[in-house]
């Protein structure tokens, strides 16, 4: 079974994070949500409190297939300060292994390097921090081993797309026919 991990920290986007979870489960992958805190109890950037699944402490990512970075603020700054998740999305870009984000966190990607010379879309208003990245205005954009997308408004077709990738595009469609979607 593929092992999905979505990091969250204090000010992640509630439906940014939790609709990835939401419909990668629907699919039946094993989703993770880690918490970069040290504490399990996240609050999301509209004072939603979440309880994490585990601890990024806690956790061997040795069989994790994908890792998702939800946007929010101040939960995409809390994501780029965590040394631990830069390393681990270093090692995941290096060989290639499938990593997303959506809204303000394709700026993590931009930000380390990961998008120069690569198709990346993001939150309209952190644009110039895709780094190197050819910018599209496409909901959820492709590249490789890196996906992102735009923000809240477009968190389904994200979590789509990565079911798709992980699950094949005849899931993918059973889930958004399931949900309504299409």
């Amino acid at each position: 079974m593929k092992q999905i991990s979505v990091f969250l920290a204090d000010g992640f986007e509630e439906i940014e994070g939790l609709t990835v979870v939401d419909i990668l489960r629907r699919a039946g992958l094993r989703v993770d949500t880690v918490s970069i805190t040290g504490e399990r109890t996240i609050r999301g950037s509209h004072q939603i409190d979440v309880q994490a699944d585990c601890l990024f402490e806690e956790m061997d990512f040795s069989e994790t297939d994908m890792l998702v970075l939800p946007g929010g603020m101040p939960g995409t700054r809390n994501l780029m300060n965590h040394k631990g998740l830069q390393e681990l999305l270093r090692a995941y870009h290096e060989k290639g292994r499938y990593i997303a984000a959506i809204c303000a966190a394709p700026s993590v990607f931009g930000r380390l390097g990961f998008l120069k010379g690569r198709r990346a879309c993001c939150y309209p208003s952190f644009e110039e921090k895709l780094e190197g990245a050819e910018v599209v205005q496409e909901p959820v954009s492709v590249d490789g081993h890196i996906i992102t997308s735009r923000g809240m408004g477009t968190a389904i077709p994200f979590a789509l797309k990565l079911t798709a990738l992980l699950c094949g595009e005849e899931k993918a469609d059973e889930i958004s026919r399931s949900i309504l979607f299409s």
